[in-house]
């Protein structure tokens, strides 16, 4: 993510508008696209044999609409107020612990799927309906990252397009070489407890509650790759939904880098006394698209929720060097 005020872009007093955009707007849109394609069709186990030149017609201009209206909407309420300057890029990798970079490899990959199963409905061909998918993916993370390389606050970030690029590559190779997701990204969250005394940075920073919270709070949210055990031992007796799960948190980041910020009236806060650190995590998840039902709509639901990971017990190691066992954990 770009950056203001040494490079926390939390802090300044805008949101991040294309974010806020692209999880609250683009992604629902997507997903009602892709629910109402695998309704029509169940999509996972029947795909249509003919192209419908309607349907392509309807996904490609809702696609086409969808990246134009980002554009301009994220041109208009975000960079128009900031000072161009040619192309250039910088370097964010070392910020928020990489939990933004885990946030761009989540978005881009359940774009990818959900891109291309609303392609797949259109019914062409599914290797094209693949490919198109990890590149709509690519479209739409891509929007941010152009126009930031022309905005002399910010910059191309490398680091936030080889994640978009990892995310689309994790959804067409699997499709491709598996015809099958056997390896997921998924996402949790559960509110951090802050503190008074670090309330209002908090706030500041994340929101005060609510969706905001959700999208922006990088204390509150731990990113999983699921691995499908059945996929890989087809001839054992594993439940076919069930998963193993390895999860990543970083804690008590109150800044980009450090905990050391300057209020709007000028105060310098220096809170190196908390201590950042990571947290990792082993537990088990249900791949919801591998529950065997009739019912259309509810496969629908099922291959929709499946970005998020399922609340099960799990084991912590953190860089504290301490190891946790939760009975419960989103």
């Amino acid at each position: 993510m770009k950056v203001l005020n040494y490079r926390n872009w939390w802090a300044s007093p805008g949101i991040c508008i294309f974010d806020m955009l692209f999880k609250s707007i683009i992604i629902p849109l997507l997903l009602f696209l892709s629910y109402y394609s695998i309704a029509q069709d169940s999509l996972p186990t029947v795909p249509i044999r003919v192209p419908d030149k309607g349907r392509i017609i309807l996904v490609a201009g809702a696609q086409t609409a969808l990246w134009a209206g980002s554009y301009f909407a994220l041109n208009k309420a975000w960079y128009a107020d900031f000072p161009k300057a040619p192309f250039h890029t910088f370097n964010d990798w070392s910020e928020w612990q990489q939990m933004d970079k885990a946030g761009h490899l989540w978005t881009s990959y359940q774009i990818s799927r959900l891109s291309g199963d609303i392609w797949r409905w259109t019914g062409i061909k599914q290797k094209k309906a693949i490919w198109l998918g990890g590149l709509s993916a690519l479209a739409y993370q891509s929007i941010i990252e152009i126009q930031d390389g022309f905005s002399a606050e910010w910059g191309f970030s490398w680091g936030d397009m080889s994640m978009n690029l990892l995310g689309s590559a994790a959804y067409v190779s699997q499709a491709l070489g598996w015809h099958e997701q056997r390896i997921q990204i998924k996402f949790s969250y559960y509110p951090y407890p802050y503190t008074d005394d670090i309330s209002t940075r908090a706030n500041d920073l994340f929101g005060d509650g609510g969706l905001e919270r959700v999208l922006k709070d990088y204390n509150s949210q731990t990113y999983w790759l699921n691995v499908n055990l059945r996929s890989f031992m087809p001839d054992s007796k594993i439940p076919r939904w069930l998963n193993v799960s390895l999860g990543y948190n970083g804690r008590l980041m109150l800044g980009g880098e450090d905990n050391i910020w300057t209020d709007e009236n000028g105060v310098v806060h220096d809170r190196s006394d908390i201590e950042r650190y990571r947290r990792f995590f082993l537990s088990i998840d249900a791949d919801l698209t591998k529950i065997k039902t009739k019912k259309k709509w509810l496969r629908s639901i099922f291959s929709l929720v499946n970005s998020i990971k399922v609340p099960a017990p799990a084991l912590e190691w953190n860089t504290k060097g301490e190891v946790k066992v939760h009975g419960f954990y989103f």
